[in-house]
């Protein structure tokens, strides 16, 4: 598909996967899951469907450098350093410059770094079907996840008429985002069947995303125009730097998402999870007969439903139930499995307290 793209979004944080996500290494660049970093595997999942030439990497402008080395198959122009963090949209706008540098006829998907995926071809499959379309129609697509339970840690898309398609895919009108909802609201949507995890995918042509930028979000719209011609040059760097510094902090989804008329939606039909927290774990490590999930050097007594990861020094766990224990060289988290979406709250505690070496 040489006229289609990828654009990987890598500058997040992984705040909430504290102490193991630092600033310096954060959780893209960990390597918990299958022995390689999710960084790579968000690469490696594109074999087949988007050469590596056409892959670009949006990050922070730190990270330049961890991210050419774990990622190698990419070319080192194709990974962009964000100056400040501005949120998806821009990044998303940036995306579209870099795309439309290179072929203005072009269309790219949206993903990002810190997700893990199974059923890989149907993976591949939904986004070659997704990019078939949008070559073709003035659509912007996203990506919803069949929910498996009712979780209040996602966003949902309401799906309305399904949009007929001659593929593996099933495609679907969406009718409306709706934001992270509370328990007996997401049950509600599971028990509706037409609700889906939003997962932050998006899949449309260079044309069709600038025309969203331009009538929902100008400004956006005018930086990537503007840093397109410079995209490659000597004053790429400057430019941006000059083009990010007024943008507002906005996602995609509040831009032009939730404002325009002609979005599809695409079944992911694939497994996926954002590894969001580090209740996550329990998802990929198999647990004790005490459904204790330990990663690395851990014994359990009288103890169960933990999840541990340690693995320079022996954690025991004795009498405790329901606790999240993280071991590194710098620091050492404790928390009750319930609290784990509070974690970037503590982050910001330690900050506040000058511990910024541990973070």
């Amino acid at each position: 598909m040489d006229n289609c793209y990828a654009v990987i979004m890598a500058g997040g944080r992984g705040e909430r996967f504290w102490p193991l996500s630092t600033v310096s290494r954060p959780k893209q660049m960990i390597s918990l899951f299958g022995g390689t970093t999710l960084m790579a595997m968000a690469v490696e999942r594109l074999e087949g469907l988007i050469p590596h030439e056409n892959i670009f990497v949006v990050t922070n402008d730190t990270l330049v450098d961890p991210i050419c080395e774990a990622a190698p198959m990419l070319k080192r122009e194709n990974v962009i350093g964000e100056p400040m963090g501005r949120d998806t949209a821009a990044a998303v706008a940036l995306g579209s410059a870099l795309v439309a540098s290179r072929n203005p006829d072009g269309a790219f998907c949206v993903v990002t770094a810190d997700h893990i995926m199974g059923d890989l071809d149907i993976y591949r499959a939904t986004l070659r079907d997704s990019l078939s379309i949008a070559l073709e129609n003035d659509v912007l697509f996203t990506i919803g996840i069949t929910p498996r339970f009712p979780s209040t840690g996602f966003g949902y898309i309401d799906a309305g008429d399904p949009y007929p398609f001659d593929g593996e895919t099933e495609f679907f009108r969406a009718r409306r985002f709706v934001e992270k909802p509370d328990e007996a609201t997401a049950a509600s949507y599971i028990e509706a069947g037409h609700y889906y995890w939003n997962a932050g995918m998006f899949i449309w042509s260079v044309a069709s995303v600038q025309r969203a930028l331009q009538k929902f979000a100008p400004e956006l719209h005018d930086m990537a125009k503007e840093m397109t011609p410079r995209v490659g040059t000597d004053q790429f760097a400057e430019a941006l730097r000059a083009a990010y510094e007024p943008l507002e902090k906005i996602s995609v989804d509040y831009a032009i998402m939730e404002k325009a008329d002609n979005i599809l939606m695409a079944k992911g039909a694939f497994a996926w999870g954002d590894v969001g927290t580090w209740t996550a774990i329990a998802d990929y490590f198999d647990a004790d007969s005490d459904g204790n999930t330990i990663v690395g050097r851990a014994e359990a007594l009288d103890a169960g439903n933990n999840i541990v990861v340690s693995d320079e020094r022996v954690t025991a766990l004795l009498g405790v139930d329901d606790l999240v224990v993280i071991h590194t060289d710098n620091a050492t988290l404790i928390c009750s499995r319930d609290r784990a979406q509070d974690v970037k709250q503590m982050v910001l505690k330690l900050k506040e307290q000058g511990h910024e070496d541990v973070l």
